[in-house]
């Protein structure tokens, strides 16, 4: 009887067990976890495949849309410019080509409206960056010191270069004009005779020169001002002990290390000089892209204008942009030689 009941405790559970030995698992429940840690397990590997495939293709996603718009805005019409200047094609109909090949190029060696557009750029280019630069530099040189409101003064030199091209050149022809101009008053005042700026070479090309010093000297002084302030400290103290004044401090090291931004400006500057477009149209008034009476100040971008949109030259035009590109990657080039060179003696 004892054996009995012991068999029969033991098995029979007791009312005070509790749990899953109290109540055994149905048929099937560990295959149900299985599936359910497969399942979890394929979840697991299914997001560390999103993960990195997210960290693989995310920056390419991001910078698309400034190639999709560069294949679309800058890539396409230079190719095709490119092809348009191997052939003979009019504005007019541009759809009807006709193969010349490096005829429009070779033509332009024997024009002198070309050649005098090319001079013209250079000239203005170097009256407008040499003074433009140096007297941005001698504004950053203020600027770095700690003046009163030296925020107002920052955004005051900014302030050229937020302005109209439009609004600055008209602003500019009144300043400069024959009979009524504040310039011509001045030198009136000052015993000399009124100029006509805008008939004579050499006038007409210093006064869309100063078009350009006024708009972009400011934008410069912030660069060489940005550059100035990341000088260390150090080099100043230590010229100090060495008794430098700060007019020797200022061409022993400031200049040194403002080199590199030098060079930028100077290659930033002559790209834009070889662009100028607006201001000297603008100059012209109504004459449109002559650049004055006798082409005295157009440059290739009004000569490139005035062959492709009031010639109709389609051809011709897109020969005179593919120069005007090539001189750019010449600019280019001497840019990355000096760099170079400079990086090597330093």
């Amino acid at each position: 009887m004892a054996g009995v009941a012991g068999d029969a405790t033991t098995a029979v559970p007791s009312e005070r067990e509790e749990g899953p030995a109290a109540y055994p698992a149905p048929p099937g429940a560990k295959g149900g976890d299985r599936d359910r840690q497969e399942r979890d397990e394929r979840e697991r590997e299914r997001r560390r495949r999103w993960h990195r495939g997210d960290l693989r293709w995310s920056p390419y996603a991001f910078v698309a849309p400034f190639f999709l718009f560069f294949a679309v805005f800058g890539l396409f019409p230079l190719l095709y410019t490119g092809w348009a200047s191997l052939h003979r094609v009019e504005l007019t109909a541009p759809d009807d080509m006709e193969w010349v090949g490096l005829r429009n190029f070779s033509r332009l060696l024997h024009d002198d409206f070309f050649w005098n557009a090319l001079q013209n750029t250079v000239t203005i280019g170097l009256l407008s960056t040499v003074p433009q630069l140096l007297i941005a530099l001698g504004i950053a040189h203020l600027l770095n010191y700690r003046l009163r409101g030296s925020m107002f003064f920052r955004v005051a030199v900014l302030t050229p270069y937020a302005t109209s091209v439009a609004a600055a050149t008209l602003v500019f022809v009144l300043l400069f004009g024959r009979d009524h101009g504040m310039i011509n008053w001045g030198l009136g005042l000052a015993g000399f005779d009124a100029v006509d700026w805008q008939n004579g070479t050499w006038t007409s090309q210093l006064a869309v020169s100063t078009i350009v010093v006024w708009r972009w000297t400011g934008y410069n002084a912030l660069i060489y001002l940005a550059a100035m302030q990341s000088i260390p400290h150090e080099l100043y103290e230590s010229a100090a002990l060495d008794g430098a004044s700060p007019r020797q401090q200022f061409l022993h090291v400031t200049i040194p290390s403002l080199r590199p931004t030098i060079l930028f400006t100077c290659v930033v500057s002559t790209i834009g000089a070889t662009q100028l477009f607006g201001e000297p149209l603008l100059f012209n008034g109504g004459a449109g892209a002559t650049g004055g009476s006798d082409h005295q100040f157009q440059t290739l971008g009004l000569y490139l204008y005035e062959q492709g949109w009031v010639n109709l030259h389609l051809g011709r035009a897109s020969a005179i942009a593919w120069s005007m590109f090539l001189i750019l990657l010449l600019i280019g080039a001497v840019n990355w030689l000096v760099a170079r060179r400079l990086r090597r003696s330093s």
